[in-house]
């Protein structure tokens, strides 16, 4: 039986922060108190007045396993999620083959039962073809089903709109989708091809992948879900644009279309890809300055719900290819909240929100079961946060298979010192322990 005390921590949790102890047995939160006393046979690990905070849990990631093991695997991306403080992630279809089979997205949960380090679900993949399958899927033990209305990596674009409707209307599921708008993105790249021929620099990407190729997308998208009365997840917003298409009017658990945004379109604009290149080049693309501030905006003011990853690691020599070869995607666990923490110190958003829209809005949104906040009969997926250690990014602290990351060279204020996965210690003192205690998300519904 795993016994653990944490002791001087501050504990942030719904919204508040508090200083307080929690103990913890056989994977459970059993006391949340001002002052628990020691008990025997219980291991204490002193918090020294550090954060306390929920797991993040990471809505959208890409661990490329099966099919596309060379670029990375749930072992070694489930690592660097661990070692970055999300102590549970959804991992995306479009692997190969891609899971748009009830078997192909079962052998994954397999996989990742031997494999993770942190917990796990899937999404169930849909195409212009497989609607029977799609509605197999179990809503207690999956996260949602996920359509791509614009092509990226793998080929999973649904663009058959009688076939989308009949998904939108026929399944209880959470719906998760891409949205760009497959004509709009070939007539910009035909008109960059023009100029540039086959040498199209990266600096127009977010040109052709461009405002209103996402725009037309997302409103289709939720008119749709709106229509048949889905329940609609946008995933990785990228323009102030689709803004006005959410609201903040309904709380959270009441609303039926929710938003997410992913850190690379907090982080960066268009004008980093001076510097970094193929390194930033994402599907939707990195947008303008503009952009970035209303997505800020929503994301305080709460019409945007969740911050993600989408996590989507490629290789080094992939990435460093011409622009219109190299794919889009980078590895974005490891460095997720400690990014986020960089803007807590330059006060743009308050650690409160951060685990918010981090931990406990994807908690409500997937409806997991027991995950996302610190509470007494939750799970212990619990991350402890110095504010206050700075350190640099750079290759040999890269946890992610591939070995590089958009944030190389750059000082973080704050580190991730321990996180618990169901009450284990797997991450401490800068290393990730060999215990592969992630389990299966269930779902509350």
């Amino acid at each position: 039986m795993n016994k653990i005390l944490i002791k001087n921590a501050k504990i942030v949790n719904e919204g508040t922060v508090f200083e307080g102890d929690v103990l913890i047995e056989n994977e459970i939160i059993t006391e949340i108190a001002e002052q628990i006393s020691p008990k025997p046979g219980f291991e204490i690990i002193d918090a020294e007045g550090n954060y306390l905070i929920p797991g993040a849990i990471d809505d959208q990631v890409h661990f490329r396993e099966p099919g596309l093991t060379h670029k990375a695997e749930i072992a070694t991306e489930s690592r660097a999620a661990v070692a970055g403080g999300i102590t549970s992630f959804i991992e995306q279809p479009n692997t190969v083959p891609n899971a748009v089979t009830q078997e192909l997205l079962e052998e994954k949960y397999q996989i990742a039962a031997e494999k993770s380090y942190a917990n796990y679900s899937f999404m169930m993949g849909a195409t212009n073809d497989n609607l029977e399958e799609v509605l197999k899927t179990n809503p207690k033990n999956v996260a949602g089903i996920k359509i791509f209305l614009g092509s990226s990596t793998g080929n999973m674009l649904v663009d058959n709109e009688a076939v989308l409707e009949k998904i939108f209307s026929s399944t209880p599921l959470l719906i998760a989708v891409h949205c760009e708008d497959e004509t709009t993105i070939k007539n910009n790249l035909e008109f960059y091809k023009k100029q540039y021929g086959e040498d199209i620099p990266v600096d127009v990407h977010h040109l052709i992948r461009s405002e209103e190729a996402c725009y037309l997308s997302s409103s289709n998208a939720i008119a749709l879900a709106k229509k048949t009365g889905a329940r609609l997840h946008v995933f990785h917003l990228s323009t102030a644009k689709e803004m006005e298409l959410f609201t903040n009017k309904i709380p959270l658990e009441e609303k039926k279309i929710t938003a997410e945004v992913c850190i690379h379109h907090l982080w960066f604009t268009n004008e980093d890809y001076a510097t970094r290149g193929n390194l930033i080049k994402w599907n939707p693309a990195v947008k303008t300055e503009n952009d970035r501030n209303a997505l800020w905006e929503a994301l305080l003011d709460d019409r945007i719900d969740v911050i993600a990853t989408d996590h989507a690691p490629h290789t080094i020599e992939e990435k460093q290819q011409s622009y219109l070869k190299a794919p889009s995607g980078g590895p974005l666990v490891q460095h997720a909240i400690v990014a986020m923490f960089e803007n807590y110190h330059k006060g743009k958003i308050s650690i409160e929100k951060i685990v918010e829209k981090m931990a406990h809005n994807p908690a409500k949104i997937f409806k997991i079961e027991k995950r996302g906040f610190i509470k007494v009969g939750y799970y212990a997926d619990l991350v402890i946060v110095n504010a206050n250690s700075p350190w640099n990014v750079k290759k040999e602290n890269i946890l992610a298979k591939c070995g590089w990351s958009p944030f190389e060279g750059i000082n973080f204020k704050s580190r991730i010192t321990h996180t618990f996965i169901n009450g284990h210690l797997v991450y401490f003192n800068s290393k990730v322990k060999d215990i592969r205690c992630g389990k299966r998300l269930l779902f509350d519904r």
